[in-house]
């Protein structure tokens, strides 16, 4: 894999009102439709997962104004705490946790997440079980491939993606959806297209040949600056956060945990 050129940021203004994440989502939308038609998909084929980490309780009642339902997290504290303040108020505003998990803090995980996105060891599908049959709950997963081949990111290597599938049927409460990756940060298209390539391929395989094949249907690949080819390389999912609430402060190696250490 080539080395990633870096991406600029771009200027993402920060929304304040219900009404600007409203606009933000229709223009996130009408892009996804016209990604849509250029790779000849069907614009329903594609859910969006606005991501909201950073995002405050008060700007998250504004998306649920403008229609969001589910809210994309990294941090598995900060979404449990969001829950906490808001599950009585909005009872149908669910969850999905897209960020790295360690084994002790599955318990959060169990108790009110939706999907979990970042599936990529064992252990960790131990403890989410135990734990989701103690709460009497099941879970959507997604498995995390490190398609880019980076150090500093999480995920499996490609290559071990098969073995992990096929020991995934042992865990009763968790519902395989599909694979997961965090492409290059680039700004260079031909940097970035092949991690979204690369999982395709790999979903396609697993669907071939691996116990309960079928689960693997979805791709959950694309952020706020490459969402668009990610659809048109056949992602499912897209995960977008700056896009729809304006720039964080602080750049994403903050937000993300540290990277594994070899």
């Amino acid at each position: 894999m080539n080395t990633p050129v870096n991406a600029p940021q771009p200027a993402y203004h920060t929304a304040t009102t219900s009404d600007e994440i409203r606009a933000n989502l229709a223009d996130i939308r009408a892009r996804m439709h016209a990604a849509c038609a250029r790779a000849g998909r069907a614009p329903d084929e594609v859910r969006l997962l606005p991501v909201s980490k950073t995002v405050d309780v008060a700007r998250i009642r504004m998306a649920y104004e403008a229609g969001c339902r589910i809210l994309g997290e990294n941090k598995v504290q900060e979404a449990h705490g969001k829950w906490e303040a808001l599950s009585a108020e909005l009872p149908d505003l669910e969850w999905a946790v897209i960020g790295h998990l360690q084994t002790n803090k599955a318990r959060f995980v169990a108790r009110f997440a939706r999907e979990f996105q970042a599936l990529d060891n064992l252990r960790v599908a131990e403890a989410l079980d135990r734990r989701l049959q103690q709460e009497g709950r099941s879970l959507d997963v997604f498995v995390q491939v490190n398609t880019s081949g980076e150090a500093s990111k999480f995920g499996l290597a490609p290559d071990q993606v098969h073995d992990f599938a096929r020991a995934l049927p042992r865990y009763e409460t968790l519902r395989v959806r599909g694979l997961m990756t965090l492409a290059l940060f680039s700004s260079d298209e031909a940097h970035v297209r092949p991690c979204f390539v690369l999982l395709r391929t790999l979903r396609d395989q697993l669907r071939a040949d691996a116990p309960q094949g079928d689960a693997f249907a979805e791709l959950s690949m694309g952020m706020s600056g490459d969402f668009e080819w990610a659809i048109e390389e056949g992602a499912t999912t897209v995960r977008v956060g700056q896009a729809i609430f304006g720039a964080r402060k602080l750049p994403d190696s903050f937000y993300w945990p540290d990277p594994p250490t070899t």
